[in-house]
């Protein structure tokens, strides 16, 4: 018998994490994306944890239930693969497989690059690696999209954080809907209006997705109501750091991912339609040589695990799976 999903908070780094955990054996950690939590990975715990895998889902640094560092600059990569290196050790592990979706997926993939020894394979949902940064600099996003490209939108500290915090279920209604697979619209980058917000650009949302119930949204603004009106300050400076990244990482420019790899996408994410993601797609092989696969989910938007959980469990078992025989 699984035992049930529980709760509790673990310290890492002096950082109070919240964790949601079930199941026992080989240690599968799920990193969210923003603006999500551990919530958003609630498909995958039963699933691997029947299959005989130890689930893991952390409210990551600033996020949700879990503690909010003040500092802006203490959300790079190097902290953020800090803690999932402290969390393997507190969780009393000697290694894990890796899955990370959005923003989870750098923390992933970086992680797999700078630790191998820790990650016994890795899976990114809806990014693909760009190392050693994660994410692209913001004067490439300036000068492909403008000022109002989504990723600068939110480097100004205080604007976004109010925008989104004013109305964390209207928040999570239109960033979900629009930034799925049933927006009716064509995905295309998300770049705001001079004097706007973000949320301007999507539509209002009368109803919601198969895949997306009231009682979820009303789960995402529980877990959000830990910070009240900083709700969303930890989570933005992760983007506030994108450029700092790439210098505190320039040390590791030109390594790969030498351990299993697995990829998933959907076709109509927004994603999907950014400069360059094309080529490092293609680049995929080469980056991760021993990658498993690289998949495609069609009608599936940005919330790969919560649009499509049937084809993303199977295609994550089958890997473990894989990850298995060659133990």
């Amino acid at each position: 018998m699984v035992q049930q999903l529980t709760h509790r908070f673990v310290e890492v780094n002096g950082v109070r994490l919240h964790v949601a955990e079930q199941g026992s054996g080989p240690l599968v950690l799920l990193l969210h994306g923003f603006p999500e939590s551990w919530y958003s990975w609630r498909h995958q715990f039963a699933p691997l944890a029947a299959a005989g895998y130890r689930v893991v889902a952390p409210d990551q640094r600033g996020y949700a239930r879990s503690e909010r560092p003040a500092d802006p600059g203490a959300y790079t990569l190097p902290h953020l693969v800090g803690d999932v290196v402290a969390l393997i050790a507190a969780l009393g592990e000697e290694s894990a497989v890796v899955v990370g979706h959005d923003w989870g997926a750098p923390v992933a993939w970086t992680t797999a690059l700078l630790r191998p020894d820790l990650v016994r394979g890795v899976a990114g949902l809806s990014v693909p690696p760009l190392l050693p940064g994660g994410l692209g600099r913001t004067e490439h996003a300036r000068s492909s999209y403008g000022d109002g490209f989504y990723q600068l939108y939110f480097q100004t500290e205080g604007v976004a954080d109010a925008e989104l915090a004013a109305d964390p279920a209207l928040t999570f209604r239109k960033l979900l809907v629009g930034g799925s697979g049933d927006n009716p619209h064509d995905p295309r980058p998300w770049v705001v209006p001079d004097g706007q917000g973000l949320l301007g650009l999507l539509d209002r949302v009368p109803e919601l997705p198969g895949w997306l119930t009231e009682q979820d949204i009303e789960a995402f603004v529980a877990d959000y109501a830990t910070h009240g009106e900083h709700a969303f300050t930890g989570p933005l400076n992760w983007y506030r750091n994108i450029d700092r990244n790439w210098e505190l990482l320039a040390a590791f420019n030109g390594l790969g991912i030498t351990v299993p790899a697995l990829y998933v996408i959907g076709d109509r994410d927004m994603v999907t339609t950014l400069r360059g993601v094309r080529r490092l797609r293609e680049q995929l092989p080469a980056v991760a040589p021993r990658l498993h696969r690289s998949i495609t989910l069609p009608g599936c938007g940005h919330w790969t695990q919560q649009e499509r959980p049937a084809e993303v469990n199977e295609a994550l078992l089958d890997f473990l799976a894989h990850l298995d025989k060659q133990a």
